[in-house]
């Protein structure tokens, strides 16, 4: 079974990335958490991190809202490089440029409410993940996956932030 690694609550986990995802900055508390070297970490895909029971639907969503220039509320499971895992509340934000146009991404990853985690989110991302695999078409999994995220999001909640933040003040 993975080791999960824990963090102090009072760390912030940092990356900065490009537009395409790849990692630009990553701060020594990433570095620790993650289990890598600065050196490992720039110029690779944030990706390197996602963990497999991460839904694919989650992320999608978080790219459509950036895309919008929007940022984004999220409780992500990351993976660590020794294949163990930990969980974050990550906040993330287009970066603008002078100009006012998106030049990269940055997050920020603070400790999650493990109860939280533990009630809803975990049986919410298992959920997401089998819709995500019963089809034999990725594709076809992503859209029901996303669908249903949609549909629970909507029967409480305008926006995904705002289902966030009700989930979050409610635990």
């Amino acid at each position: 079974m993975a080791q999960e690694v824990f963090f102090d609550p009072d760390d912030v986990i940092i990356s900065k990335t490009d537009l395409k995802g790849r990692i630009t900055y990553a701060n020594r508390a990433f570095c620790d958490v993650a289990g890598y070297k600065m050196k490992e970490l720039v110029g690779q895909p944030h990706s390197i991190i996602r963990h497999k029971d991460m839904p694919r639907a989650v992320f999608k969503l978080l790219w459509e809202t950036l895309a919008t220039g929007q940022e984004v509320f999220a409780y992500v499971k990351n993976a660590t490089k020794s294949g163990g895992f930990y969980w974050v509340f990550a906040h993330v934000t287009p970066t603008f440029g002078a100009d006012s146009s998106v030049v990269g991404y940055h997050s920020s990853r603070r400790c999650p409410n493990r109860d939280l985690i533990a009630s809803t989110i975990e049986p919410l991302y298992q959920q997401l993940l089998t819709l995500e695999q019963q089809p034999a078409n990725r594709k076809q999994g992503l859209e029901d996956s996303s669908q249903h995220l949609m549909s629970i999001v909507q029967s409480s909640a305008r926006t995904y932030a705002e289902f966030i933040f009700k989930l979050t003040q409610a635990a």
